[in-house]
């Protein structure tokens, strides 16, 4: 009686273990599809804290543009006549005001970039690739000279 006693409840352990591991199972499965979604950036200012005016007039043109700026590179002085934003892929890069204004970014940063302000940038000691959004509107530059 005490053997069928032990072999019920090693059965019942048996059965409840892996039903608990195969729950698990189903639940880290469940998780490994499901959708993520994380808010990279959401601003209504520039990185140099001056605020975005009203968007271009006319049709809307979205472009998206991947950068890769070689190691130890200064761009030259731009404006961009319209918002967008960067994300840093790989590398790092400082972003200068004509002002003198600074801000580093690493892999991974996002950047509210700035309108109608001169900047540039200048990368470190690695390639920087960026991929950069531009809300313009059609036939619109992207980037204007400094001054």
């Amino acid at each position: 009686m005490k053997r069928c006693l032990c072999l019920y409840l090693l059965a019942l352990q048996c059965w409840a273990g892996s039903a608990f591991a195969a729950d698990a199972l189903q639940k880290n499965k469940n998780e490994s599809n499901s959708v993520k979604v994380e808010t990279l950036m959401k601003t209504t200012q520039s990185w140099d804290g001056v605020d975005y005016g009203p968007y271009p007039t006319g049709r809307p043109e979205i472009s998206i543009l991947k950068i890769e700026i070689p190691p130890n590179t200064t761009l030259p002085w731009h404006t961009h006549p319209m918002p967008n934003a960067a994300y840093v892929v790989r590398g790092s890069l400082t972003v200068e005001t004509q002002s003198g204004q600074k801000l580093m970014l690493s892999e991974g940063d996002a950047l509210p970039e700035t309108v109608g302000t001169v900047h540039r940038g200048t990368s470190g000691s690695q390639a920087v690739e960026l991929i950069v959004f531009y809300a313009g509107v059609k036939g619109q530059s992207l980037n204007g000279p400094g001054h």
